[in-house]
């Protein structure tokens, strides 16, 4: 809510005690269905196998290089990651599936601004064994949780290209509002790029985590991991 200066001029209200939160750590995150673990050299070629594929194409259309025609142009496309002082980024290892035990997924924290308490998740790529599974859902689901309740931050942001309607799909399902468009906002692999932005706040996160947790919980599956009722049911009535 706005307040008013000695000036009469409209600020926003203070952030009672704020303080810089701390910047995260490598570390590893251990979920039911996943864990999580800073991204290293040992995990490329599992990568190569789950991501890079004849059919794969398609995984990196809208990531900043084409899929990588061998393991040696994936490693140097992921080193960079690896050596970027500003993100942090973590191989997802399912518990379950055809993939479990293997590396099979990427996700960053990116953006992030420690004095803002701001965060971002991005570059998120799941291999097809690893798409539409527990195990995807709750790997952004543990970095939002240590984003806000382990480290105190206020803003959780996931971006995308305005044509990637699958990532558009990802974020109102996860619970994240649509903020906006910012048009010609990159050059991606040669072609234009507008991206739509989507956040979580820190009031809203105890009802989106708890609708996460309705959904990721094992009672919420049939004997066959069907489950009984969508998160998107469950954000979606956060909207409602």
């Amino acid at each position: 809510m706005a307040q008013v200066n000695q000036f009469g001029q409209q600020v926003g209200e203070v952030v009672e005690g704020w303080e810089p939160r701390p910047a995260p750590e490598p570390a590893r995150h251990e979920g039911r269905y996943v864990t999580l673990v800073p991204l290293s050299s040992a995990h490329y070629a599992d990568l190569y196998a789950a991501t890079c594929g004849p059919d794969d194409g398609a995984l990196w259309t809208y990531r900043p290089v084409p899929r990588p025609g061998s393991l040696a142009e994936l490693w140097m496309h992921l080193a960079a990651l690896v050596d970027s002082p500003a993100n942090l980024t973590y191989a997802l290892i399912p518990a379950e599936g055809a993939s479990a035990g293997r590396a099979a997924g990427l996700a960053s924290y990116m953006r992030i601004e420690p004095a803002h308490g701001q965060i971002e998740v991005a570059g998120v790529l799941f291999g097809r064994a690893l798409q539409r599974t527990r195990a995807a859902t709750e790997a952004i689901h543990l970095l939002m949780r240590h984003a806000f309740d382990d480290l105190g931050y206020r803003r959780f942001e996931w971006k995308c290209d305005s044509l990637n309607e699958p990532s558009r799909r990802a974020a109102a399902r996860l619970g994240f509002d649509f903020e906006g468009t910012f048009r010609h906002h990159m050059v991606t692999q040669g072609r234009s790029r507008d991206t739509d932005w989507f956040s979580v706040i820190d009031p809203q996160w105890p009802s989106v985590r708890s609708a996460h947790e309705r959904w990721l919980d094992p009672g919420n599956f049939d004997d066959r991991g069907r489950q009984r009722t969508s998160l998107s049911d469950l954000t979606g009535a956060l909207r409602r």
